[in-house]
């Protein structure tokens, strides 16, 4: 071959070493390189390829990521924890914004949300006790669900022990109120979407009103199928059928499909131990009716529903003498207390008009003709509910009273104020 015959013409040893050399050329490669020449790259090891995660089947089971925070007011509260909160109307009759307390319990697991309000007028003391005593008494990390609690919702008139705001106006007759009317619409408008409409439920605690006190009671519209679901939850508490006043915070959530009662105990300007433990006992009860608490309710006693209601008012004016007790039950023709005329010493006595029982009564007190004093409750059997239900409103003589909201006195303003609007000054009258 060529190549033999041309390596042939080389002595052994020259080669030998140019064999070495060949060798030793392969070996060291780019270290000989020429200078100027760029020096090849080193090769880099590709990365074992990683297999895509796969695409879980339809039932394949899918890790639970847990419970999300609570979102409440610019506000997070992680699960199983208590947090309070501030909500600032956004109206200020001092120009100064005054932040409201809202307390929230967030479970640990998913659940309903409920909402408890108290002192949306500013003399019911009650419910303010009875939001402290729930938020406080629960442990989130075995709460199901989340409980919201503001305790004083009128924080203007509660500051001046005074039910209304400081223009005088309810602001129990504004809800769900208005961004552009009057300052009690603003700030109906700003709590009502700013803390209710993230609720499910809500239950409104309030008092009697102007020297009135008031049995433990529900009022709720029972013709709304959720509304009387809520209120089975709450033991032993009487239930009073009313839809409630156009502009009340119950009515206004409850034609925004928010389930809302008013839960009533007790008179103002007070804290009542028995009235707060009744409607705290409620409350509970109510939790572990919606699942959100595992404590056995051991409250066995029949729940009272009363369909209908009757106001008796007094015919003279004088001092009223009460000779039935609140609760108690009573027959037709029962003398129910006296009015008695200081002056001439003339005596009335005011008669039950039907039988039933006392759910709110007036305080011993100077009466004029037309106060209303003595409410009594008339109670259904079952058979009469089933029969009567979507059709039965409670009634009064004086039939525009007898749908008299939270403060029980049977009067209502002469004019009801448009959703979210003011009713005319002259026309106003504190119910």
């Amino acid at each position: 071959m060529p190549h033999t015959r041309n390596a042939d013409r080389w002595p052994p040893g020259i080669r030998s070493a140019g064999l070495l050399l060949i060798v030793c050329g392969m070996a060291l490669g780019p270290a000989h390189a020429d200078e100027g020449e760029e020096e090849a790259p080193a090769p880099v090891a590709e990365p074992p390829a990683v297999a895509a995660p796969a695409t879980p089947g339809p039932d394949a089971e899918v890790p639970d990521a847990g419970p999300a925070p609570f979102r409440l007011l610019d506000a997070e509260v992680p699960p199983g924890e208590t947090r309070r909160l501030s909500w600032v109307a956004s109206e200020s009759f001092a120009g100064i914004a005054v932040p409201t307390p809202v307390l929230v319990a967030h479970g640990a697991e998913p659940g309903p949300v409920l909402c408890l309000t108290a002192a949306v007028h500013g003399d019911e003391l009650n419910g303010i006790e009875m939001v402290r005593r729930v938020l406080y008494g629960l442990a989130p990390g075995k709460l199901v669900g989340t409980v919201v609690g503001v305790p004083i919702v009128n924080l203007f008139g509660f500051r001046r022990s005074s039910r209304y705001l400081p223009d005088r106006r309810d602001l129990n007759r504004y809800f769900p109120g208005n961004p552009d009317g009057s300052s009690a619409s603003r700030i109906a408008h700003a709590f009502f979407n700013d803390v209710v409409r993230h609720c499910d439920y809500l239950v409104d605690l309030h008092t009697g009103s102007f020297h009135r006190t008031n049995l433990p009671q529900l009022r709720a519209d029972l013709d709304d199928p959720a509304v009387l679901e809520l209120t089975r939850g709450f033991g032993a508490t009487a239930v009073l059928q009313s839809r409630g006043s156009r502009g009340t915070l119950r009515r206004a959530a409850t034609e925004a499909g928010i389930p809302a009662v008013t839960l009533e105990a007790g008179e103002p300007m007070r804290f009542q131990p028995e009235e707060v433990e009744h409607g705290v006992k409620g409350i509970r009860t109510l939790l572990n009716k919606l699942g959100m608490v595992t404590r056995i309710s051991l409250w066995g006693e029949p729940q009272p529903v009363y369909y209908e209601s009757v106001w008796v008012r007094a015919d003279t004016g004088g001092i009223l003498f009460s000779k039935v007790a609140l609760g108690e039950r009573v027959t037709e023709g029962d003398a129910l207390g006296t009015v008695t005329d200081p002056i001439t010493n003339k005596r009335a006595t005011l008669t039950a008009p039907a039988g039933g029982r006392i759910l709110g009564m007036a305080l011993n007190q100077v009466v004029i003709p037309g106060f209303a004093a003595y409410r009594i409750g008339i109670e259904k059997s079952s058979d009469q509910i089933e029969r009567e239900a979507g059709t039965i409103r409670q009634r009064d003589d004086d039939a525009p009273a007898a749908h008299a909201e939270d403060d029980d006195n049977g009067d209502r303003p002469v004019v009801d104020p448009p959703p979210g609007d003011n009713p005319p000054e002259d026309g106003e009258r504190p119910d």
